[in-house]
């Protein structure tokens, strides 16, 4: 039987058929089912198996299976621990590649969001088991983190490649954020000299008030920097040197979107699932890990709990750096410390409130007063706009010293209590 012929513009087209005399219909369901598991297959390569950082992965199925065979907390801190730090720089990743898509104003804004979005989700479950100086401790080390370990390995790595000259940033961008800190500190300042002074007008009460309210404050402070930025006033944050070179950028950009941007979209959704699972037994076995490795529950909770959060942002800020990419290191360090300090802090004020958890913002006299000198030695070092190994080995010091006091001193609720 022959096959019937079909002439299209002029040519004649082989036409298969069907049994029962008709023509078979197009096979372009079948063909893109199949592209649709091919992308789908491509896109779980290169989210899970580019990364090297995603051989930790299989820690988190570990610790959720010691959890319910054994009681050995600090190994099941350690596991979940282990096991987010690569959930946590593949969020970000997929935060990137969806950044591609938005555009480079709303990519930075999802890049800080989704970036923290493994403190948050930590902060929220350790809000729901009451503890509170878990969640102020863990988001003020984030901050402190930020500040001066990630931003000081990037100013150190810079330097060290470009030690033939200053790196240079944009001072406006600087001023501003340095700004929003100090705003901060003066929001977790006041409740803690209410409280340390005995001066409150309803012993108690009046501390968790002051807190709320400042904390609606630092959430309207914070909405109004996003709309600044946003808006038409966000040229004058472009990075230096930008306006000179932006075909080179914008090709640099095209050849990052490596998957496409519901992928990115499903991943974020997929990664944020996990690593709140994750955390819930994290967060379960912080006092028992601290028992268990003979650590205080402070030291934990702002050194060791950041590290997990900050893995993507610590390793995008050195490489950037490296490439004389400051502004961009700026925005990921900085601009992440500004988001806990000024969105994420009252945010967690406000959803304990609504838990009818008493969160506050008395991080007590240590920590109120280890942020404050942060914040000053860090506006001091971005000042002049420009950046060096020495400055950064200055931050990473600075560092050492606040670990240092973290791992000797006892938080006095907690001895209290």
């Amino acid at each position: 039987m022959e096959t019937p012929q079909i002439e299209m513009g002029g040519f004649k087209v082989n036409s298969p058929q069907v049994p029962n005399g008709g023509l078979r219909p197009t096979t372009s369901g079948s063909w893109n089912s199949r592209r649709t598991v091919e992308r789908t297959l491509r896109s779980i390569r290169i989210v899970i198996f580019t990364s090297k950082l995603n051989l930790l992965m299989p820690f988190g199925p570990a610790s959720i299976f010691l959890h319910f065979t054994s009681r050995r907390h600090g190994l099941i801190f350690l596991f979940s621990m282990l096991g987010i730090t690569p959930l946590a720089e593949r969020l970000g990743y997929a935060t990137e590649q969806l950044a591609i898509y938005t555009g480079p104003t709303v990519g930075g804004l999802l890049n800080a969001t989704f970036g923290n979005a493994t403190e948050m989700i930590i902060a929220i479950y350790a809000l729901k088991n009451g503890m509170i100086r878990v969640v102020q401790q863990s988001l003020l080390g984030s901050i402190l983190s930020n500040m001066l370990l990630v931003m000081g390995c990037a100013f150190f790595a810079g330097g060290i490649i470009h030690r033939d000259k200053d790196q240079v940033f944009s001072k406006a961008t600087a001023v501003v954020n340095s700004g929003l800190l100090l705003m901060a500190v003066m929001g977790l300042m006041f409740p803690a000299v209410l409280h340390f002074t005995h001066s409150e007008a309803r012993q108690g009460a009046s501390e968790v008030a002051l807190s709320r309210f400042s904390s609606c404050i630092m959430l309207v402070a914070y909405a109004s920097y996003l709309y600044f930025q946003l808006s038409g006033r966000s040229n004058i944050y472009s990075p230096i040197g930008s306006e000179e070179v932006p075909n080179e950028d914008a090709t640099e950009e095209d050849e990052e979107a490596e998957i496409g941007m519901w992928e990115a979209i499903t991943w974020l959704a997929v990664l944020t699932l996990w690593v709140s699972v994750l955390s819930e037994y994290l967060v379960n076995a912080i006092e028992g890990a601290s028992d268990s490795l003979n650590l205080p529950v402070a030291f934990i909770s702002v050194i060791l709990l950041p590290i997990v959060g900050n893995a993507a942002e610590h390793a995008s800020a050195i490489m950037f750096a490296m490439k004389d990419k400051l502004d961009i290191t700026l925005g990921v360090a900085i601009g992440s410390s500004t988001q806990i300090s000024m969105f994420v802090i009252p945010f967690c004020v406000v959803i304990g409130w609504m838990m009818g958890q008493k969160m506050d913002l008395n991080f007590q006299l240590f920590e109120t007063s280890t942020l404050f000198i942060t914040v000053l030695v860090v506006a001091f070092m971005l000042q002049d706009g420009t950046a060096n190994y020495l400055k950064g080995l200055m931050l990473i010091l600075c560092y050492l010293i606040v670990a240092a006091s973290f791992f000797v001193h006892v938080d006095p609720q907690s001895s209290d209590g």
